[in-house]
């Protein structure tokens, strides 16, 4: 008797540590606002007119680690912002102001605590 219940005991071990780090990025998107904790559109190029963007990302099964958002410009982190995750679903966003000089491609990275890529996106401000 005392096998069988180490064995349960160890399959229960590892699907609570598989179900741990199942966590991943379920909805991301560019957007010019968010409100009510939505983004209120979905943006793919933004024109130096405006010079705000937003992203932002629906996380599930993160629940107590820790996301950054990582800016990326012309190869070079322009900014990152951390987020405590505080339930099994968890939006965030983070946002940045664009210089008018600062036209091409930009990438918001969404990393684990590791820094280990969950998503990659890419938008034109042009």
């Amino acid at each position: 008797m005392n096998k069988l219940l180490s064995r349960i005991f160890t399959a229960t071990v590892i699907v609570f540590s598989s179900q741990l780090w199942a966590g991943e990025v379920s909805r991301a998107q560019f957007t010019t606002e968010v409100q009510n904790r939505e983004p209120v559109d979905m943006i793919v190029t933004l024109s130096t007119d405006q010079s705000q963007i937003s992203y932002f990302t629906e996380l599930t099964n993160l629940t107590g680690h820790s996301v950054t958002h990582q800016w990326v410009y012309n190869d070079k982190v322009m900014f990152n912002k951390i987020f405590q995750v505080g339930a099994a679903r968890w939006r965030v966003w983070s946002s940045k102001t664009l210089q008018p000089g600062w036209t091409g491609r930009w990438t918001v990275n969404t990393l684990d605590e590791d820094q280990t890529p969950l998503l990659s996106q890419v938008f034109e401000y042009q």
